[in-house]
């Protein structure tokens, strides 16, 4: 057992650090390559040439996470950093755009899921797995406080990460206002909303998977034109995120499927 546990460990740092390029050069030069950067982690208390990696990043669009030295030593398993860290990404991002572009396409009623604020890289990962099984037409995340494509949610999601459209927005809200100028409802998962059964998911749909622990935040609860819940009939009063993302999406896939018989 002691073993086996040893061996999921080397394995488990092994996948992390395929993902991290340490070092202010190598960061330095990643950046500059046009390479698929998913986030930077910085110490700007280290000086020196961060301010200018910062910058960069910046630049190209690239999210930058300022950190302390423990975060740094921690993400690197000890290894030399020089205060800074860059996490690659496994897929290129889109823009809302490109989802409803994709949607049009098929010549399809747009089917969406936004993610407000899932952490957890393996909640995200299982959410982009039942995403792509149901078609779902694109995933909508946050820049901050949100888990992102990194190996940890390929990994997770079966490579399913590779051919979903994930769009990262500074602001969902934003992104919300702009799906509804497209004529996009908006159905929040919400344990005070209406059963997901009794609801009308046929037409143009994003739903809202709030975060693991809070459910989501105020403005974008207030910003949904529905809420939606899934019916509980034991003690424990929630889901797992990633499993009421799937069951709320292919309640939607079933009662388009049905519609079109």
């Amino acid at each position: 057992m002691g073993k086996q546990l040893e061996k999921n460990n080397r394995s488990s740092q092994a996948d992390d650090e395929r993902d991290l390029i340490y070092g202010r050069n190598a960061v330095m030069e990643l950046i500059k390559s046009d390479a698929l950067v998913d986030v930077v982690f910085v110490n700007k208390n280290a000086g020196g040439s961060i301010s200018k990696i910062c910058a960069l990043a910046a630049q190209k669009g690239v999210v930058v996470k300022q950190v302390d030295e423990r975060k740094l030593d921690s993400l690197c398993y000890g290894a030399a950093h020089q205060g800074c860290v860059a996490m690659t990404a496994c897929a290129q991002y889109c823009t809302v755009g490109d989802i409803l572009q994709a949607a049009n396409d098929k010549g399809e009623q747009p089917l969406i899921v936004i993610c407000d604020e899932i952490e957890d890289p393996h909640n995200l990962g299982a959410i982009i797995r039942s995403c792509e099984a149901a078609g779902v037409h694109g995933i909508i995340i946050p820049k901050r406080r949100s888990a992102s494509l990194n190996h940890t949610v390929y990994k997770t999601s079966a490579g399913a990460a590779s051919w979903v459209r994930v769009a990262r927005v500074s602001n969902l809200v934003a992104a919300i206002d702009e799906l509804k100028q497209n004529g996009v409802w908006i159905y929040g998962a919400d344990a005070k909303g209406e059963s997901v059964y009794n609801t009308d998911l046929t037409g143009a749909v994003a739903m809202v998977i709030g975060s693991e622990g809070f459910g989501m935040g105020r403005l974008v609860s207030e910003s949904c034109d529905f809420l939606i819940s899934l019916p509980m009939f034991g003690r424990v009063n929630s889901l797992n995120a990633s499993v009421a993302a799937g069951l709320c999406v292919y309640e939607a896939v079933r009662q388009r499927t049905a519609a079109h018989r």
